[in-house]
């Protein structure tokens, strides 16, 4: 839901592309007051190929990341500013103040509608407890991109992979593991049904139902679409707040049983709407 009195509908998810690259250097981990300064170090050349994915403006620099990226229309941008969201208070509740996406793009526009690069993890070296001075014999980074418009995961694996050869050291070589790649869902709200739902779902809570996008990615979604040329009618009820994904992930009553009824509206109105 965009709040906890405004119900949603989502026509669009973006895709996403997941990737795990190793840096590999000398064949065991050196000594570094034997060998630092004259060894390869790969978390130094991994960290430097991580820094050179996006420019100083948010943007990601991979050629070509941004050709398949369609513009937000006029009409979906005004929808999308009407609904008054708070980029102070969505950055604030986990201890955030300044957009680090894309600047010319609002939060919303940069969590519904455009791509993203991001490092979800990195390893090197020795991370155990008290110290240990080596240089690393590899290192390495899991990087996910959540894709828009007509993006083509595996086009983006491959350019990411290029990007990463051409930019090693002497003495260092890399190793790719894939993990996964789909591409985003877009769906057209011309089609009666959307607005069907949306209107049974509007009776049930206090403010109207809007369509948003989703920032997340749901395959299975995509294949309804290309196998089987259906859409499909993404409603769900939890908020912001509910901690998605954390350790004590909740779940409010009210979205369980208004939900509930919810899903009776929107079934009873399609079925009357034939």
């Amino acid at each position: 839901m965009f709040d906890h009195e405004t119900p949603a509908i989502m026509p669009t998810l973006r895709g996403l592309m997941g990737e795990e690259i190793t840096i590999h250097g000398a064949t065991v981990d050196l000594h570094s007051g034997m060998y630092g300064g004259p060894a390869a170090n790969p978390i130094r050349v991994l960290a430097k190929i991580i820094a050179g994915l996006h420019d100083d403006q948010g943007r990601v620099t991979l050629p070509g990341f941004y050709d398949d990226v369609p513009e937000l229309s006029d009409q979906q941008k005004a929808a999308w500013d009407a609904l008054g969201f708070d980029e102070a208070g969505f950055l604030g509740e986990v201890g955030l103040s300044h957009p680090a996406g894309e600047q010319d793009r609002s939060v919303l526009e940069q969590i519904w509608s455009r791509p993203t690069l991001e490092e979800n993890g990195i390893t090197g070296g020795y991370t155990g407890d008290g110290f240990k001075t080596v240089l690393p014999a590899q290192a390495s980074t899991k990087i996910s991109c959540r894709l828009v418009g007509s993006q083509d995961p595996h086009k983006i694996r491959a350019t990411l992979r290029a990007y990463v050869e051409a930019n090693l050291t002497p003495d260092c070589r890399a190793t790719f593991h894939e993990h996964g790649a789909g591409p985003a869902t877009v769906m057209s709200t011309d089609d009666p049904a959307f607005e069907v739902a949306r209107a049974a779902l509007s009776e049930e809570w206090p403010k109207p139902a809007a369509f948003l996008g989703g920032g997340g990615s749901i395959p299975i979604v995509g294949h309804f679409r290309s196998i089987l040329d259906m859409d499909s009618l993404m409603i769900g009820f939890g908020q912001n707040d509910d901690g998605l994904h954390s350790p004590n992930e909740k779940y409010d009553l009210a979205s369980f049983h208004k939900g509930t009824r919810s899903w009776v509206r929107v079934l009873a109105a399609l079925t009357k709407a034939g």
